[in-house]
């Protein structure tokens, strides 16, 4: 069976009908390109007899219109293949060339959503009629898998919309519904079911017998101008400017997008389409796009599928959930669960303190209905969900306790065992820590087996992330509804084994203690916090130590070391704890809550660095790429002491949890992957120089070692 069927209606119009054979959804895969390469040979023999075509529907047999580009095969593609890929794209793009530029109306009939490769045929088309559904989604997504829109949606949307307004859409890969695309020109027409799209389609095509591309007009003008207009000119002087200091140079897909969109507006249609393809083959063939789409797509596709869930375990969902603690984080995650529909019990010490937890849920909404992403009603709805309460007895009932309190043992032992009794029978106790071990939390518990941790992340309504850690006695079942929980809030569940600082606290740690040991060495702390940029982490060390608290910091350090103590193990002292100690106690700076760390936080102003920073500051000889190479390895190499050690339980967890948790740079495709794309040989010989100079922290692990030894990658 083609992946296009083609048929012609006695109008004389022909009807494409996209269905990739064996798939849920079309692709631009092998399949597509032959059936594409068959329909063009067909409308030429049409053509060629004498057979009149009066134009041209494409519309889809899938649920969806087109899903994109096969990311299957692209993630394949080599630098050596350079050549064959390229030529490979270009036949493409001149097949629907050929149909763009026949002279009779072409229209896309798009019945769901479009991305990537899928909105790229549409933009291909004369006219496109959009299905009135609220779900449907278009644009070009594909910088955020590492690529360029290679399909002709840069030189399309260049001239449809003008340099200036294509920009946010290809650079950012900003996605938007139907009354968007309409807002935007994009989308011509709506209807509202498919009978009415065709009929629409239909007498569409029959009002214009004669139809080209309005960028195929002879005189047509670019909306804004050309790069020579003075006003764009004066914009294009600087946007690389600033692309590079947004991207800190790791990213190459953006910078080959602008170049292509800047120098594709140069030339005609044709010779444009050739530059975005050239450059669409280098990131393709290139290793962060590699990186990307191994992690973004396939490591979140496997979460979102239960890769690390137990199998066998029926599906689960929480109807009422309760929260103990009303501070920053349980209110947060009071919010992300109430949006969801799920109710809620926001329990704290007083009913003025839970009170101002829903204040916080209210905050956000009222946000949303002020800039008409929410109706009134609905914000209202979800306010009603969120119960604030100071009675224990009010959690009766909910099959799902989670308890936020202040990272002291003791502390949650005392709400855990006054809370649990409420729990419905078979509900499950959990626990929002950074850095305890369940297992000893687990202790106060009733029932060891219903106890785990659910590690959300600040802020909770923003960050996508929640680690889920087993204690040593959590059952599967436990695990299984923790996991669907986590899934039903719409947020990504990574699974971990406990230990203390889980995964993501723990490397997390590492990156920042290797900031604080480079200004302890004398580095300036505005090259400390560059690196850290450069190297493609989202803010500095020193930053986010202030953002943490020093106070915090120290305290988590003097409680693991009590605990180690107590097993006969030690925590070696370092110029990160000495760092931390003279900022707290000599010089009485606490952080960005107390107003003054690193960083001084003036009432009006950005935040600078503290000049007092000059204590630790000396001559010293080391490159930014040294730093770099430092912070990445220090976290890559702890994360595979993780997967070694058992703490992780996947490649794919240690991957998507070490960019959504702590924020590791996203161009490597996670902290193990970021050893493998190094090259896993090379990554050893690294590591043992930055072991003979720096420390054992730098230690290759002996798996890394192995897995070098056998020429795989860690997978």
């Amino acid at each position: 069976m083609s992946a296009i069927q083609f048929e012609k209606n006695a109008d004389g119009i022909v009807i494409l009908t996209l269905d990739s054979p064996n798939q849920s959804a079309n692709t631009m895969n092998a399949d597509f390109r032959d059936a594409l390469k068959a329909v063009t040979l067909q409308l030429k023999a049409e053509l060629e007899s004498g057979a009149s075509i009066n134009g041209i529907i494409l519309r889809s047999a899938k649920k969806t219109f087109f899903a994109g580009g096969d990311l299957d095969d692209l993630i394949q593609a080599r630098p050596e293949q350079a050549t064959e890929f390229y030529q490979m794209i270009e036949k493409m793009k001149l097949d629907f060339r050929f149909m763009e530029t026949l002279g009779v109306p072409v229209v896309a009939a798009l019945n769901g959503t479009a991305l990537g490769g899928g909105w790229e045929i549409a933009l291909g088309c004369h006219y496109r009629i959009a299905l009135n559904d609220p779900k449907s989604k278009f644009g070009l997504p594909e910088v955020t898998l590492g690529l360029l829109p290679g399909g002709g949606g840069i030189v399309r949307t260049v001239r449809l919309l003008g340099l200036q307004n294509a920009f946010p859409l290809l650079l950012e890969g900003k996605q938007f519904g139907v009354e968007k695309g309409k807002s935007l020109g994009l989308i011509h027409d709506t209807a509202d079911s498919i009978d009415e799209m065709m009929d629409k389609a239909i007498a569409w095509v029959k009002a214009h017998p004669k139809s080209q591309q309005v960028f195929d007009v002879k005189g047509y003008k670019i909306p804004g101008g050309d790069p020579k207009t003075p006003a764009v000119a004066q914009v294009l002087a600087i946007a690389p400017a600033m692309l590079r200091d947004k991207t800190k140079g790791c990213y190459p897909a953006p910078e080959a997008i602008m170049a292509a969109a800047v120098e594709g507006a140069q030339v005609d249609v044709d010779t444009a389409l050739r530059i975005e393809s050239r450059y669409f083959t280098y990131l393709a063939t290139g290793q962060v796009s590699k990186n990307m789409i191994g992690t973004f797509w396939h490591g979140l596709n496997a979460i979102k599928s239960g890769a690390s869930r137990p199998k066998d375990i029926a599906k689960w969902q929480a109807t009422q959930v309760g929260i103990l603690g009303a501070g920053m984080m349980g209110a947060g995650i009071a919010y992300a669960t109430a949006i969801k529909g799920i109710k809620v019990i926001l329990k704290d010490v007083s009913l003025e303190a839970a009170e101002k937890g829903k204040a916080y849920s209210q905050k956000i909404l009222d946000k949303r209905v002020s800039q008409g992403r929410m109706a009134a009603e609905k914000r209202d709805q979800i306010l009603s969900l969120i119960q604030p309460t100071a009675t224990a007895a009010d959690l009766q009932g909910c099959d799902l306790i989670i308890e936020a309190v202040f990272e002291n043992q003791q502390l949650k032992a005392q709400v855990t065992q006054e809370a649990e009794q409420y729990l419905a029978q078979d509900g499950v106790m959990a626990s929002n820590t950074s850095t305890l071990p369940i297992s000893g939390l687990a202790q106060a518990s009733r029932n060891d087996q219903h106890f785990i941790g659910l590690h959300f992340f600040s802020p909770v309504d923003k960050m996508q992330l929640v680690e889920i850690i087993k204690g040593q006695n959590t059952s599967a079942q436990t695990l299984a509804k923790a996991y669907d929980y986590v899934q039903q809030i719409g947020k990504t569940p990574i699974v971990v084994n406990d230990s203390r600082g889980f995964f993501t606290s723990r490397v997390f740690g590492t990156f920042v203690q290797e900031g604080l040991r480079l200004l302890a060495e004398g580095v300036h702390p505005a090259k400390i916090e560059m690196a850290a940029l450069k190297a493609g982490m989202p803010i500095g060390p020193l930053a986010i130590q202030d953002e943490v608290s020093l106070s915090l910091s120290e305290h988590v350090a003097n409680e693991a070391r009590k605990a180690l103590q107590a097993e006969g193990k030690d925590l070696p002292r370092s110029g990160a704890d000495e760092v931390i100690e003279t900022m707290l106690h000599q010089f009485q700076r606490k952080g960005k809550a107390a107003g003054a760390g690193f960083y001084d936080y003036p009432a009006q102003g950005k935040k600078k660095l503290w000049s007092g920073l000059s204590h630790w500051h000396k001559a010293v000889e080391i490159s930014e790429q040294e730093m770099i190479e430092r912070f990445l390895f220090v976290q890559a190499l702890d994360t595979v002491r993780c997967l070694e050690e058992g703490v992780l339980t996947s490649v794919v967890d240690g991957n998507v949890g070490s960019i959504f948790g702590i924020g590791f740079a996203p161009w490597t495709g996670g902290a193990i992957q970021y050893l493998n794309q190094y090259g896993l040989n090379k990554a050893v010989a690294r590591a043992q120089v930055l072991e003979a100079q720096y420390g054992a922290r730098f230690k290759a692990p002996q798996l890394l070692l192995d897995t070098a030894r056998s020429g795989h990658a860690i997978a």
